[in-house]
């Protein structure tokens, strides 16, 4: 079964160039984004807009209610239905986006858990709540460096379990990961990569969260909240809307806010960069100008060929 997965770190235009290639191909997109399944999370997780997607059917977006957690092993059987669906109704499944986890869940499937139990687990949740789940990361890259570098300080969830794995089977998880021990891909998948010049992602960033607040992310989180969803939903860890809480609380400035989350998306493309630099069997294309990238990853698409290294 042929999947084609458009990946790449954030900004590099891996929504538009899925839209491009569906379009022209008869496919349908499966997003790989662990934020964009929220409901309500719009601006702040740039989704496509309705004209935007230009009648492209997209899946596992808007998918989940923020009060509840979506993970990789749901993402990971959510997306497996999906291909066989699509695929069988002869179209182009296209599965596009920048959570590396959640394509390495779908393509090898997840790390088994450790043999400790819910000792082991509840102790650790007490303790990052005593000490706050950075202390728990700090934990972490002591014990398991490599995948302290892949998450986010703040991702109590996948800290929790790289510690619980790490502790309870005396193994690091990301050595668990890179040895592959999971299987072979389940799917023949072409792996199209987005690079893109480290300074021009930066300036992209920027613009983009520029945009973001132009476009009202301080509304809606207000408006989220107004709604009902807690303030330690999942939805509300990721990048730009726990800076919006912190200013909500007036710990700092709108100013502040806005550098803060240009700092940490930064940070979040250069880890994304990371990860995919270790992703095997990718096929990098220039993304810039968009055209090009369009010509290029449909021609790959219709037969294989090779690339550039990502984050030049």
């Amino acid at each position: 079964m042929e999947v084609v997965f458009i990946l790449g770190p954030t900004g590099t235009g891996k929504s538009d160039l899925a839209v491009a290639a569906a379009r022209e191909l008869g496919g349908e997109i499966i997003s790989a984004d662990s934020m964009q399944v929220y409901r309500g999370f719009d601006i702040g997780t740039a989704k496509l807009s309705r004209s935007e997607m230009g009648g492209i059917p997209h899946h596992l977006i808007d998918c989940c209610d923020p009060r509840e957690t979506f993970s990789a092993g749901d993402f990971q059987r959510e997306a497996e239905h999906l291909i066989e669906e699509i695929a069988g109704s002869g179209r182009l499944p296209i599965v596009a986006g920048g959570t590396g986890l959640y394509i390495r869940a779908l393509l090898l499937g997840l790390a088994p858990a450790g043999p400790a139990g819910r000792d082991l687990r509840d102790r650790l949740r007490r303790r990052a709540e005593e000490r706050g789940i950075e202390a728990m990361h700090r934990l972490l890259g002591r014990l398991d460096p490599p995948m302290a570098e892949r998450l986010l300080p703040v991702d109590t969830q996948r800290v929790l379990r790289a510690l619980e794995y790490r502790i309870g089977s005396g193994r690091r998880l990301s050595s668990a990961i890179a040895r592959n021990r999971f299987g072979g891909e389940r799917f023949e998948a072409l792996k199209i990569g987005l690079a893109i010049p480290r300074a021009e992602l930066r300036r992209r960033i920027d613009r983009r969260v520029d945009a973001m607040f132009a476009a009202g992310l301080v509304d809606e989180v207000r408006g989220l909240l107004d709604a009902g969803v807690p303030r330690d939903a999942k939805a509300f860890r990721a990048i730009g809307y726990r800076e919006i809480l912190s200013y909500l609380q007036k710990e700092v400035s709108l100013e502040e806010t806005k550098e803060e989350i240009k700092r940490a998306t930064k940070q979040y493309a250069k880890r994304q960069c990371t990860w995919f630099r270790r992703e095997p069997g990718i096929i990098w294309v220039e993304a810039i100008p968009f055209e090009t990238a369009r010509t290029e990853a449909i021609k790959l698409i219709k037969a294989r060929g090779v690339g550039s290294p990502p984050c030049n």
